[in-house]
């Protein structure tokens, strides 16, 4: 990370946290088709959700919602998140209401929990043909906006042991979609019992979805 963005990240990160403070934040759930396990990891949303009440000043509603894109109260859910393992499916209807949804200030939260990649990506070229995924360097603000991480997006499964990656998809210079590809936030988030990943990276995973949360409504 430069030196001029360390100098003025305390102050940034102070700034934020007084606008997130005036609302109620809610974390959703994406319910999808397709056959992939929308609904795996049970305990990580609720964790993450503890984390941040418990170590910010950010009001966030006290349990996750879930919601499909046919749904009618789509828009008062502006931040989605969507995990699993198998296939994603979108059908016609909601390629677009998706589409709709991200264009108009929405963020969607694409969390790989390892075996979701290939169909993900085959979906989101329905959404935005036009879009490439766009891999965010160590030194963007998702990164250190309130937890520091200099090293980018952690580690936290090994699944093919490839590195880990921060993917993003733009609209008019707005991360609108952020895939978190062979990271696996989701397990790191749930119960420490349930992967024994150990304290530091439940932690890390913890610290990094807090970022995530910051920077979709603030951006």
């Amino acid at each position: 990370m430069n030196r001029i963005w360390k100098n003025i990240g305390v102050s940034l990160a102070i700034m934020m946290v007084s606008v997130l403070q005036a609302q109620n934040l809610s974390i959703t759930r994406l319910q999808y088709d397709g056959g992939g396990d929308w609904y795996a990891n049970p305990s990580s949303l609720p964790n993450l959700i503890r984390f941040i009440i418990d170590n910010t000043n950010i009001k966030v509603e006290p349990e996750e919602s879930r919601i499909k894109l046919t749904d009618t109260d789509l828009y008062s859910h502006p931040f989605l998140y969507m995990t699993g393992h198998g296939n994603v499916k979108f059908s016609n209807e909601e390629i677009y209401k998706l589409r709709d949804f991200l264009i108009s200030g929405g963020f969607l939260h694409a969390d790989d929990n390892y075996g979701m990649d290939e169909s993900l990506r085959r979906e989101f070229k329905k959404v935005f043909p036009k879009k490439e995924w766009v891999e965010l360097p160590h030194d963007h603000p998702i990164f250190h906006n309130y937890f520091e991480f200099d090293n980018g997006l952690p580690k936290i499964h090994e699944h093919d042991g490839k590195p880990p990656q921060a993917l993003a998809l733009f609209h008019e210079g707005r991360i609108i979609v952020l895939y978190t590809y062979e990271s696996d936030l989701g397990d790191g988030w749930e119960d420490l019992e349930v992967h024994n990943d150990g304290v530091k990276k439940h932690r890390d995973a913890l610290e990094m979805g807090t970022n995530i949360l910051i920077y979709a409504f603030t951006h």
